[in-house]
């Protein structure tokens, strides 16, 4: 079995469902320390053929809370900007008609009170409008009695319980975890390395490592899904 754990990002870049993609089962890793100015509640679309970034609204955000902690602030008001922002972006993307719609629906749908389930909402949103066929757990749900532990030791830990013969992390892990580290308890540790994904937009010149929803208004779920198995394992 293939394993990846990860923070929930909200709509995140491609490279996070080619993780996905890639693995059997994916555990949300939401009781670690949330990140400010990272990216589990913000992220990039394009607006005037350059990166605009949007996020929701967190309340006393702290690096000292963890991410399931923290409550955010997403009413009404909250959600019709995000959407008018979509709107305005993408509301002559190709595929505009084909997924604001749904995408709409799910944003307004949504009673998430923490950004660690409204983040993982949207990736499971994302994953089912693919036709991805994945296994979902939380870090905090599952595997709380391990939280003491150094980051790498509770990882192969959680792989360990998990019964995963292949531990698969973002190739931003390099410097952080060890393949024999795995390797005492049989688990092979693989780095995801994501190629170069480039697609038409409007008429200008690309900007990459936007949000998921870039990719999604201007290609369709297959062209989508290509991109997805462009990565390699190292």
């Amino acid at each position: 079995m293939k394993l990846a754990i990860m923070q929930p990002y909200f709509f995140p870049y491609v490279g996070y469902f080619q993780l996905l993609q890639a693995v059997d089962t994916f555990i949300f890793y939401d009781d670690v320390n949330f990140i400010k100015k990272g990216w589990i509640n913000r992220n990039n679309i394009l607006i005037n053929n350059e990166a605009f970034l949007f996020s929701v609204p967190c309340k006393n955000a702290s690096q000292n809370k963890l991410i399931n902690e923290i409550q955010i602030n997403f009413d009404i008001n909250e959600k019709n900007r995000f959407l008018k922002r979509i709107e305005l972006a993408y509301k002559k993307a190709p595929y505009f008609d084909e997924f604001y719609p749904l995408l709409h629906d799910f944003i307004m749908e949504e009673n998430s009170k923490y950004i660690s389930s409204l983040a993982a909402n949207s990736v499971r949103f994302i994953s089912e409008y693919l036709g991805m066929q994945k296994s979902f757990a939380y870090s905090s749900e599952i595997h709380s009695d391990s939280r003491g532990l150094e980051k790498q030791e509770r990882l192969r830990v959680i792989a360990k319980k998990e019964k995963a013969d292949t531990y698969i992390n973002a190739s931003g892990g390099r410097p952080l975890y060890t393949k024999d580290n795995f390797k005492q308890d049989d688990i092979k540790l693989k780095f995801l390395i994501g190629d170069n994904i480039k697609y038409h937009q409007y008429d200008s010149s690309f900007v990459p490592w936007l949000s998921i929803i870039d990719i999604l208004m201007f290609n369709n779920i297959s062209q989508t899904n290509n991109f997805l198995h462009q990565y390699s394992l190292e």
